[in-house]
């Protein structure tokens, strides 16, 4: 695999720490941004970088650039969640939602373009979730969120293809993280009889799936979906 410069937004803890590990793992060069500046894996530079500020993220990408080079490959994972029933939610539980996961992902892909269109290569992928064509009681904030990544990327691919650019979505299901854990184990029972597989999926099953979205052999796929929830969200 071609070495690439990477960047993994959140990615100091869960999915995004994982994906960054999986990229060190096979030899990148590989940047994390965190609100606090501070947490991502050993191996990886992590820079202060805040998706819902425009300037922030500037900031970010030119102290990547000054260290590791123009950015490759970007995974869009920061993300933050407001769960709540329709008639309690807030417009600001839904617009701080929506200002994180989607425009934030905006923000960065924007930024990221540039260096890529100049390389006339890049590579754009989008964490989304399994709720975001499935749909989730209590998330409709969130699921909005994660089902407008799919018109991005789709969007991102007729725009920019045809400049070496691709730009796919990864939606993971139920992943084993801290949180997963301290539902009580009947709980845990009821959620995998909704998943064929069985069980939930490991942080490490989604990042190697990321890593191989932004390497050589996917070079053709562009505008994808690619579940990783143990099908539970078939057909959707």
């Amino acid at each position: 695999m071609t070495s690439r410069t990477v960047l993994i937004t959140g990615g100091n803890r869960g999915i995004g720490y994982a994906i960054a590990e999986e990229f060190v793992r096979q030899g990148h060069r590989v940047a994390v941004t965190s609100r606090s500046g501070s947490g991502g894996p050993e191996g990886a530079l992590t820079v202060k970088g805040d998706v819902t500020d425009s300037a922030s993220i500037d900031a970010a990408f030119s102290e990547i650039e000054s260290a590791l080079g123009p950015v490759e490959v970007v995974v869009a994972n920061a993300g933050i969640t407001r769960d709540t029933l329709v008639l309690r939610m807030t417009e600001d539980d839904f617009s701080e939602v929506i200002d994180t996961n989607l425009t934030g992902a905006f923000r960065v892909v924007k930024r990221a373009s540039k260096g890529m269109l100049k390389a006339r290569f890049g590579r754009v992928i989008l964490i989304s979730s399994v709720v975001g064509l499935l749909g989730g009681a209590g998330q409709v904030n969130y699921s909005a969120s994660k089902a407008a990544l799919v018109g991005m990327a789709r969007s991102l691919t007729r725009e920019l293809g045809a400049r070496g650019l691709t730009a796919n979505v990864v939606a993971p299901g139920f992943i084993e993280t801290e949180m997963t854990a301290e539902l009580p184990e009947a709980q845990q029972a009821e959620y995998k009889k909704q998943i064929p597989a069985g069980r939930f999926a490991t942080a490490d099953e989604v990042a190697k799936v990321v890593a191989w979205l932004a390497g050589d052999d996917a070079g053709y796929i562009s505008g994808a979906v690619i579940p990783v929830d143990g099908g539970l969200g078939m057909g959707h």
